[in-house]
């Protein structure tokens, strides 16, 4: 079992940067694709970004794309969301979830390890 704790939530102005992180612990987190996921408040949870275990493949939503980026340190058993010029509708709780040996895919139900989620608010 692998356990994730995400940080780096927070208020934020609207055209400003954040960093999410995710710590992984209790298992080799190089073996793990890692995503991100987030929900707003009365929406589903949706899709963000995607990092294949190996690190050769990624994934954006469409709406983050050329903004977020994701990236990972296998060293410090971290996986990263960076976040700039964010906009008040990336207002959501941030999920990071695993599985092992994973292509890095869009499909929550794919993954079966998640982290308890990190608030990030964009202000307009």
């Amino acid at each position: 079992q692998v356990r994730l704790v995400e940080s780096g939530g927070g208020l934020v102005q609207a055209g400003g940067s954040l960093r999410l992180s995710c710590a992984a612990s209790g298992h080799v987190f190089s073996q793990y694709a890692m995503g991100w996921f987030r929900q707003a408040p009365g929406k589903e949870r949706e899709f963000v970004s995607a990092i294949s275990w190996s690190g050769g493949r990624t994934d954006y939503a469409d709406s983050v794309k050329g903004r977020f980026t994701i990236s990972r340190d296998n060293a410090k058993n971290t996986g990263y969301l960076q976040m700039n010029s964010v906009k008040p509708e990336d207002t959501a709780v941030y999920y990071c979830a695993a599985v092992v040996w994973g292509r890095g895919s869009s499909l929550d139900y794919e993954y079966d390890h998640w982290g308890q989620g990190t608030q990030v608010t964009v202000s307009a």
